[in-house]
């Protein structure tokens, strides 16, 4: 018969789903037979586009919403619920990395605020009214079941750092902290928080490190296997993460990475 991952009748809201690992993680969602929200901020023929692939309005949304503040993050939880009544599965995806290499004694204060109200901030708000949303469907049905599934995307660069995008770096260690604190706050009351750390991976805002001709080559140097990885790799584990079969995994950082993370 196999082994199912299936998320039938369960509703999830993934951010930033319009591009990259994040659409990825839509259309994994959607195949598992979830019922999927997600967030875009500019693209919308792409979010649109990728409703329709997805089955359309009846089994998966694009919400346009800015994700900056806690109040934004605050704000697509409402917008999710209204359209599907529920919440099960919470995906932050969302973030914003700057390509171009900024010494910390030139960063603007601009650049590290508008860093950390989009990677940070904002995730405060959309964990905060997810879980009171899922506190507020009720408890499992059994002790020790899962009634609701938290991921964070870090990064490797959460873990090690990154040189020149120190913005970036500490925001991703800091959903790391979040997912251990999470996790021990709330995985006795149902709810499962772990994060999953990709490496470098082919989307379009990897693609200018990537696609340079000296740049991209030192970058696949440094992944054991051999090159990046792809978005579908890291949407796997993050699929896996929300199904019973790891109901026994909470406040864990899963490496997806080539290997990256640990040679330095």
């Amino acid at each position: 018969m196999g082994v199912s991952l299936s998320l039938n009748g369960r509703v999830a809201l993934i951010t930033g789903g319009s591009r990259g690992i994040g659409a990825e993680i839509v259309r994994v969602f959607a195949e598992a037979e979830a019922r999927v929200a997600f967030s875009y901020r500019h693209a919308r023929e792409q979010a649109q586009a990728l409703v329709q692939e997805c089955g359309g309005t009846e089994q998966c949304v694009a919400i346009e919403q800015e994700l900056s503040t806690p109040a934004d993050g605050r704000a697509l939880v409402a917008a999710t619920v209204k359209a599907f009544g529920r919440l099960d599965i919470l995906v932050v995806n969302h973030g914003v990395w700057k390509a171009e290499d900024v010494p910390i004694a030139q960063m603007a204060e601009e650049q590290w605020r508008r860093t950390l109200g989009v990677n940070l901030d904002s995730v405060f708000g959309v964990v905060q009214a997810g879980v009171g949303q899922m506190e507020k469907q009720g408890s499992p049905a059994r002790p020790g079941d899962a009634t609701g599934h938290i991921v964070l995307i870090s990064s490797t660069a959460g873990q090690r750092g990154e040189a020149f995008h120190a913005d970036y770096a500490v925001t991703k260690g800091a959903l790391i902290s979040l997912t251990k604190s999470l996790s021990s706050e709330l995985a006795g009351r149902g709810i499962r928080v772990n994060c999953v750390a990709p490496g470098w991976v082919t989307t379009e805002m990897s693609a200018p490190a990537l696609g340079d001709p000296k740049l991209g080559p030192k970058i696949a140097a440094g992944i054991p296997v051999g090159r990046p990885g792809t978005p579908r790799e890291i949407a796997g584990p993050v699929l896996f993460l929300c199904t019973p079969l790891a109901g026994f995994i909470s406040g864990e950082v899963v490496n997806v990475n080539g290997g990256a993370v640990l040679v330095g």
